[in-house]
């Protein structure tokens, strides 16, 4: 079976084995010009960050990440770059706020940090039994395990259910609350072994996936609040991007990825979605949509880095004004 840490990519260490996901797709589409100035909204290992500086030796990048984790990585970036790297630990989230100027390109990397995954006691994966905590940051909010002791019904469900998508959702949310006070949702492994006990086997011949993954990964998505941070970023990245500056965001699951396609579209003056009305005069394009389908690791790739496996990348170009749709 798989688990978790091997069910949802991530942006890969900037030592040892591993490269970061697309990185040559992602210094094909932002670096390698001069003067350029970009932002890396997922810092994580930075991988990626490292890759755009190295593309030309005046590309300046300022790289976000809320994991306090991350600013150690980060100094050893700043001691090789000098001031054409900056680091700011924030969450993209905050982006509209941060006050960071304008840009050539972002990037977004959505996946989990290999740092992430591979630590025990973050409580991401369930390779190792650990403390559940599962928070990007751990200075904010409250963990996994706490949520699951408090969390309201509608909750649980909007994490199991609608993060999760898990079919079996109401007969984990059952289990769950009465679960509540016996110790068993405080720990990655006696919650892997709840969850599966509620979950059919998967039929042979499938794809083997933990039965927790699921409902693992709508937790996680619930108390770091992954979409509502995704929702306020594009917005913001988009309008601090120069006009002709790049838009590139790499997803690992379909909810992420349904709020990006349907932003890009958006900004692209394109209906977001089958049940989109609007008249071509409702709406404007300021942006193009560059590989419209979105761009995957190629086998080779997927084969040197398995996490990889789940990656798109969609990429948006504004334009320098605003045109009609048609």
């Amino acid at each position: 079976m798989l688990s978790l840490a091997e069910s949802f990519p991530s942006a890969s260490r900037t030592t040892g084995g591993h490269v970061p996901v697309l990185r040559d797709t992602i210094v094909a589409w932002l670096g390698g010009k001069e003067g350029m100035r970009l932002l890396d909204a997922t810092f994580g290992g930075g991988g990626h960050s490292r890759a755009l500086l190295d593309s030309h030796p005046t590309i300046e990048v300022v790289a976000l990440d809320q994991d306090p984790q991350a600013a150690g990585r980060a100094h050893e970036l700043e001691q090789q770059y000098g001031r054409r790297f900056q680091f700011v630990a924030a969450n993209f989230g905050e982006l509209e706020s941060l006050g960071l100027g304008i840009f050539d390109g972002v990037l977004f990397d959505l996946g989990l940090s290999s740092f992430q995954l591979d630590q025990a006691d973050r409580g991401f994966s369930f390779r190792e039994d650990a403390p559940w905590d599962m928070r990007m940051n751990p200075d904010a909010s409250c963990s996994a395990a706490e949520f699951l002791e408090v969390a309201d019904e509608a909750d649980l469900i909007r994490a199991i259910r609608d993060y999760g998508e898990e079919p079996s959702w109401r007969r984990v949310v059952n289990r769950i609350q009465e679960a509540r006070g016996t110790g068993a949702l405080a720990r990655t492994a006696s919650l892997a072994e709840l969850i599966a006990g509620c979950v059919p086997r998967q039929r042979p011949g499938r794809r083997v996936i933990h039965p927790a993954t699921r409902s693992f990964q709508g937790i996680r998505i619930a108390i770091n609040d992954e979409l509502g941070s995704l929702e306020r970023a594009l917005p913001a990245a988009f309008a601090a991007l120069k006009d002709g500056g790049r838009l590139a965001v790499i997803s690992f699951h379909s909810l992420e990825d349904r709020i990006v396609k349907r932003f890009f579209r958006r900004m692209a003056g394109r209906p977001e979605h089958g049940r989109d009305s609007r008249t071509a005069d409702q709406r404007t394009q300021q942006a193009i949509l560059q590989a419209p389908k979105g761009i995957v690791p190629d086998s080779d790739e997927i084969a040197s880095n398995p996490r990889s496996r789940s990656a798109r990348l969609r990429i948006l170009e504004k334009t320098t004004t605003t045109l009609s749709p048609y």
